[in-house]
């Protein structure tokens, strides 16, 4: 059967109707429990918590290092300096060693959890941003919408995936930690963590952190900018900070209409 023109027009029309219009992808608040005190000289570049006490990872050169805080009073308890040439960045807990990230050398070292003393290192090609594992793997961003995969022994790359909204790439993917079966990426220069699906790459949710610190608290240093996820699983508490940031933030979601 041959459609002239008009019914072609009119067909087309009826499936652009029919078709299910794609849901947005829903926004989340917050609500602060609890504040706890941060070193406002510490340029976070990663963060983890386990068994009572947060691991970060700072950054810029001649500054970077691993260090060991109390979560309730923020003072450091164990703390290595990197050589002056690197930046450091993302970090993660595997199996009794932290694995950790630099920014463009395309090294990474490994140490012992409970002294810091150095077990050896690792190459990968590209920039290194940030680190978390899932329990199987470890999970890898690089400032690109490209989230990476790693062999958590070898620290070879398994597999990506391209982290997307609505179909369109989400650029810029920093500090990242896994949640709850999702990956939370917070998008440098912006107070927006996206919740991800490990499988597909899709961003399911975004999470608004605008407001966190009251004006006063800000720098006016732009690269002073929100920048550090930690979640505690067994008191199933998620934790923010931001580069050279005088808090962190204990936060529960709000769903929002």
């Amino acid at each position: 059967m041959i459609l002239r023109p008009w019914r072609l027009a009119a067909a087309l029309a009826h499936l652009l109707l029919a078709a299910p219009a794609r849901a947005a992808i829903p926004t989340y608040g917050y609500q602060v429990v609890h504040v706890y005190p941060h070193d406002r000289g510490a340029f976070t570049e990663g963060l983890f918590y386990l068994d009572g006490f947060l691991y970060e990872s700072t950054g810029l050169e001649h500054h970077s290092a691993i260090r060991k805080e109390s979560l309730a009073t923020g003072k450091v308890v164990l703390i290595r300096e990197l050589a002056p040439q690197y930046f450091g960045e993302g970090i993660v807990n595997w199996h009794g060693r932290l694995i950790q990230l630099t920014w463009r050398n395309q090294i990474g070292f490994i140490y012992d959890l409970a002294s810091f003393r150095p077990l050896g290192q690792f190459a990968y090609p590209g920039e290194g941003w940030a680190l978390t594992q899932d329990g199987r793997q470890l999970i890898m961003s690089d400032g690109t919408p490209q989230i990476r995969f790693l062999d958590p022994v070898t620290l070879k790359e398994v597999r990506r995936i391209t982290v997307t909204a609505d179909g369109t790439p989400v650029q810029s993917l920093n500090e990242v930690e896994w949640v709850k079966g999702e990956i939370l990426a917070n998008i440098w220069m912006t107070n927006t963590i996206a919740r991800i699906d490990p499988a597909s790459g899709k961003v399911i949710g975004w999470i608004d952190l605008t407001g966190l610190l009251k004006p006063s608290e800000i720098t006016g240093d732009r690269d002073a900018v929100l920048n550090g996820i930690a979640y505690d699983a067994k008191g199933d508490r998620l934790f923010v900070t931001g580069k050279d940031w005088p808090k962190l933030f204990q936060i529960r979601l709000v769903a929002r209409p």
